[in-house]
């Protein structure tokens, strides 16, 4: 029943090939920011209405944030589908530097495929339910804000992934494979600093600078860095400084990201840099807020899972490109220094003994097995906190050409082509094949809970948001226009 059950739901990917371009094709064009994607949402929930899910809208008291709903009972399969582009990362499909708006945002994590796939493996595994009467629930999840990691930690806390036996995602990469690696648990927050104007000339003396305190911060922030686990990261931005040299600042505002490889670390970190806070006020003369906007958890990698995705990959076999999309990924390559390509792989080469030989590739079709075991990463994601509940794992497919830096306007320029196409379309069938396997493999699903409980042992899921904290709709960025 499995087999003919999954050659149903990936036959259904093929047939449905324009559908899915249609969806992969808008959400890229749109680019919508994090906790705006009002159009992709809109988008996504009336195709899965279409198609007899259930949806409910704005869950988690965020606009763009969904459950689609299908089937009854158990095993409850989730996917998650991210939908929010990156700031500033504006790009037409070509192989050189060309914004389509100025200073407009653009998909440069590939999130545009993320979503595609959740919708095509979510539709095309309902429809091998339908047609073989397999028990069970499928849940496709809408989830905003990853960027800022906003939309699954708010979900996960209000109890939207409550109930489901095991969850996938899929995100756009330049390789095919379901790493094990795991990031770095964080908190996000702000500090406003509130001193008195004054002339800078004319009565410096009367003034007491914000921005001040918000210098003296950030120099005790890099006095601590030496005194953290190697593995941490704190970084920032000074959101607002002051408007004119000649008036002193008495308000400023800066943004910090504090993270390392676990909560309990996370919070000790915190509590250090909250005081350094309250040093730079004694030192300057001001005060402060702390708006604490969303924290996540370490991940929680499944090799069961992996494995069962990889399996999946090599059954369907990866996309192969044709000559006009091998040029457009060599034009695309000579952007990327060759110095930097070649540290990238050299890292690469302590997970994947062979990954040197890709010095000479731009379009990766190779299917690697899950690596990355016990291996940190300096990043964070949202999904981690739905890994702390259930069975989770993400995969990724190549839409990006080898070398290509993380979120930048080459990943928006090569996810934009039929490329980009050929990743969703692939991921959407080796999504439905992993949903069906689970729905119909009760051996299968059994393993991935017992390893995850194995990981879990000795650890309580505790939400790094606070109960009355609400999502940060109030922090979101004008959007520019394409006019």
């Amino acid at each position: 029943m499995s087999e003919r059950a999954k050659r149903i739901a990936i036959d259904w990917v093929t047939e449905h090939e324009k559908l899915l371009i249609d969806v992969h094709d808008k959400i890229w064009r749109w680019a919508e920011v994090g906790l705006q994607e009002v159009k992709t949402a809109r988008l996504l929930t009336e195709i899965l209405e279409r198609h007899g899910f259930k949806v409910e809208r704005g869950v988690a008291g965020m606009p763009s944030a969904f459950v689609a709903t299908y089937g009854s009972g158990k095993p409850v399969i989730g996917i998650m589908g991210e939908l929010d582009a990156l700031p500033g990362l504006s790009q037409k499909a070509v192989p050189w530097r060309e914004p389509i708006v100025e200073g407009g945002p653009g998909h440069g994590c590939g999130h545009h495929g993320y979503a595609t796939a959740a919708l095509g493996g979510a539709l095309a595994a309902k429809a091998a339910m339908e047609e073989e009467n397999l028990p069970g629930t499928i849940k496709c999840f809408g989830c905003p804000a990853e960027e800022t990691l906003v939309g699954k930690v708010f979900m996960v806390r209000d109890g939207v992934f409550d109930g489901v036996d095991a969850c996938l995602g899929h995100h756009p990469g330049s390789m095919n494979t379901a790493r094990l690696g795991s990031g770095n648990a964080m908190n996000s927050v702000k500090f406003e600093f509130f001193g008195v104007a004054a002339h800078a000339a004319g009565s410096p003396h009367r003034g007491r600078s914000a921005l001040d305190a918000v210098e003296l911060m950030n120099i005790g922030v890099n006095y601590l860095r030496e005194h953290i686990v190697q593995e941490a990261r704190i970084h920032y931005v000074i959101e607002d400084g002051g408007h004119e040299p000649n008036v002193v600042p008495a308000y400023a505002r800066s943004w910090y990201y504090i993270r390392a490889p676990t909560r309990d670390l996370v919070e000790e970190y915190y509590e250090r840099v909250l005081r350094i806070a309250d040093g730079a006020d004694l030192m300057a003369g001001t005060t402060h807020k702390v708006r604490f906007l969303t924290g996540v958890h370490n991940g929680i990698p499944n090799r069961t899972l992996a494995e069962l995705i990889v399996g999946n990959m090599r059954e369907i076999g990866a996309p192969t490109y044709n000559e006009e999309e091998l040029e457009f990924a060599r034009e695309l390559a000579k952007s990327i220094p060759r110095k930097q390509k070649m540290a990238m792989l050299r890292r690469l080469s302590e997970l994947i003994p062979d990954a040197m030989e890709l010095m000479d590739v731009d379009l990766n079709s190779r299917i690697y097995d899950p690596f990355g075991e016990g291996r940190k990463g300096g990043g964070s994601s949202d999904v981690a906190d739905v890994a702390w509940n259930t069975p989770t794992q993400q995969f990724s497919t190549t839409m990006f050409i080898v070398g290509s830096p993380g979120h930048s306007w080459q990943n928006v320029a090569s996810g934009g082509t039929s490329i980009g196409h050929k990743s969703s379309i692939f991921a959407s069938k080796v999504m439905a094949a992993t949903v069906i396997d689970l729905l119909t493999k009760p051996e299968v699903l059994r393993k991935a809970k017992e390893e995850w409980k194995r990981r879990m042992k000795g650890l309580t899921y505790k939400s790094p948001l606070p109960p009355d904290l609400k999502p940060p709709l109030d922090q979101l960025p004008p959007m520019p226009s394409e006019e």
